[in-house]
């Protein structure tokens, strides 16, 4: 198959074009949302840039779409409908926002594109009505079995804490400060012991680090902690799973799924946590123990081949569900 999708989320399209497919990626001289190609990612050949004026000159057998405004924006640019005129699938990465849990779903109302949810938290969360959904869990490339926990510090990934607030457990991070080091990778972190008021004996600030650098930074740690209150599972959780560091998650959305006890810990009792973080920091072979259980679990539930079996599944039966509705308007004509 040729599928078109815009580069929007980097960590699940890591993923997503290791199948069999050839992946078209819209790319402009500036990048930005809407044509970010490649990003200098070391993707397989298949995965090919073309400029938006040129899309129409491919033809395309199904649409992956991620955000509302690309209905529109396939449209204009490919002169076709997706749904209707090309077989297209709706990604919905996030957790619904606002009127929850009664919160519809953009695309609730229509029968013509399906919601293929990221979690089964999503799933039940979001008000799809009618509209077709279907749920393919993660998938993470293997950084292999990297762990050390070297270093007795606690590990979080958190992207635009400051900005993003209780929404990502920022609020928390003092707390897990206290029961261990805390060191803090991600975009926009840098107002954040300010923000915090926590000093360089407690917290350090490491930055946006490449993916291939964060996993050897995130090996060393001797854990790893996922405060998020209400954000879709993130898969910087999975891939410190896979690197075989323990973990200790907030029970919230599909963290309660993903981080089985044997692991590290999962509650929604913060206290619980940070002693689960004080054990681990004092005892590196508990540590090692069940980072290789998170592991294990991490490798069975959120594998790569499992994760484009499922997807190679969900876009065939799009582009014969897409046929199948259009015959009976053919046949009108």
């Amino acid at each position: 198959m040729k599928i078109l999708l815009w580069h929007v989320h980097g960590g699940w399209t890591d993923a997503f074009v290791r199948g069999p497919h050839q992946y078209v990626l819209p790319t402009t001289p500036d990048g930005g949302p809407w044509g970010l190609g490649r990003a200098g990612r070391d993707w397989p050949e298949s995965v090919i840039e073309v400029a938006p004026k040129d899309l129409r000159e491919h033809d395309f057998d199904v649409v992956v779409l991620q955000r509302t405004e690309e209905l529109a924006e396939c449209e204009l640019l490919l002169g076709r409908r997706p749904g209707r005129d090309i077989p297209a699938v709706f990604l919905e990465h996030n957790t619904p926002k606002g009127d929850i849990p009664s919160t519809r779903h953009p695309l609730t109302g229509q029968a013509e594109i399906p919601v293929v949810h990221v979690t089964h938290f999503n799933d039940v969360f979001w008000d799809c009505g009618t509209t077709p959904t279907m749920v393919v869990e993660h998938g993470i490339v293997d950084p292999g079995h990297r762990y050390t926990g070297e270093l007795d510090h606690l590990a979080a990934v958190v992207n635009e804490p400051v900005r993003r607030g209780r929404v990502t457990g920022t609020d928390l991070l003092p707390r897990f400060a206290r029961a261990a080091h805390l060191d803090v990778f991600g975009m926009g972190t840098e107002k954040l012991p300010a923000t915090l008021g926590l000093g360089p004996d407690e917290l350090t600030v490491c930055g946006d680090l490449p993916t291939h650098s964060l996993h050897a930074e995130l090996a060393r740690r001797r854990a790893y902690v996922h405060p998020m209150r209400w954000t879709s599972l993130g898969l910087s959780l999975l891939e410190a799973m896979h690197l075989g560091l323990p973990v200790v998650a907030l029970a919230t959305t599909e963290a309660a799924r993903a981080v089985p006890p044997e692991a590290g810990a999962i509650s929604t009792d913060v206290d619980e946590l940070c002693a689960m973080v004080r054990l681990l920091m004092e005892d590196p072979d508990e540590a090692r123990a069940r980072g290789t259980a998170a592991r294990q679990v991490a490798l069975e539930r959120y594998g790569l081949d499992a994760f484009l079996e499922a997807w190679n599944e969900v876009l065939a039966r799009t582009a014969e569900r897409t046929r199948i509705l259009a015959v009976p308007e053919r046949r009108a004509q």
